[in-house]
């Protein structure tokens, strides 16, 4: 399995800055924010599945223009595999004929460009012997993260969250752990509203990676833009030992 890292900035501002977007091979997306903008016409054609951790702009953001532009390019509908409260705010919201077309509805009903496959915690897609779990998460939307399990190695993604226990345990329980990419959207400084967003500082980072009893090589994601050097000092403070790496656009991990 291969995951290259397309986008995974907190925000915009540059060219190096795009929100969260993973190419697993060639046909699997993790998130689809503005990150997605750097695949060829090409490579958006090869894309078959899209896995949504939550329905936050950030990550969804090229989600309508990705089937805009290659929907006619494939000759089988783009499946999108998400939580069921994430689906009904994609229908209600994005694809509603006033915001974008509904593409589950175009070029037909019956022929569609877009089909949707709900999901849950626990649940387990198969794509050519690829597994690919969703994890829990704790977001202010429903929410999950997500382990892809080539068979011999897991990366694991947080998605968005804030503290969260049955994610940890979650990841405790993955024997072939090998990388484990999470989220730390604010500096110590603005721990409260990290709290209230439902997302992590590097204090609150730490003490969820206390209960950690996998190793594996630790990325951080989500940092926001003008923040990074801040919150990433501020993890080798907290969580230095567990040798936390800034995760940079365009990566490639091969597990």
């Amino acid at each position: 399995m291969k995951l290259r890292v397309l986008g995974c900035s907190g925000g915009i501002g540059g060219s190096h800055l795009r929100t969260t977007a993973f190419l697993v091979d060639r046909d699997i997306l993790i998130d689809c924010g503005t990150g997605v903008g750097e695949l060829t016409l090409a490579e958006l054609a090869e894309v078959g599945h899209v896995f949504l951790t939550h329905a936050h702009l950030d990550h969804i953001a090229c989600l309508p223009l990705l089937l805009d532009t290659a929907g006619d390019l494939r000759d089988q509908p783009l499946t999108v595999h998400a939580e069921a409260a994430t689906i009904e705010n994609l229908r209600r919201h994005i694809f509603n004929w006033a915001i974008w077309p509904d593409f589950t509805e175009i070029p037909s009903a019956a022929a569609p460009c877009l089909r949707f496959q709900a999901l849950a915690a626990g649940d387990t897609v198969v794509i050519d012997e690829r597994r690919i779990t969703a994890l829990p998460a704790n977001h202010t939307v429903p929410a999950v993260a997500y382990q892809l399990d080539s068979g011999t190695g897991s990366l694991v993604f947080s998605g968005d969250t804030g503290p969260c226990p049955e994610f940890w345990a979650a990841v405790n329980r993955i024997g072939n752990l090998r990388h484990l990419v999470v989220e730390t959207a604010f500096s110590n400084r603005e721990r409260q509203l990290a709290m209230m967003s439902k997302h992590l500082c590097p204090s609150l980072l730490a003490e969820q990676m206390a209960g950690l009893t996998r190793p594996a090589t630790l990325h951080i994601t989500h940092l926001k833009p003008g923040q990074a050097t801040l919150t990433m000092g501020e993890l080798e403070e907290c969580i230095g030992e567990f040798r936390p790496r800034m995760l940079e656009s365009d990566q490639l991990f091969e597990f």
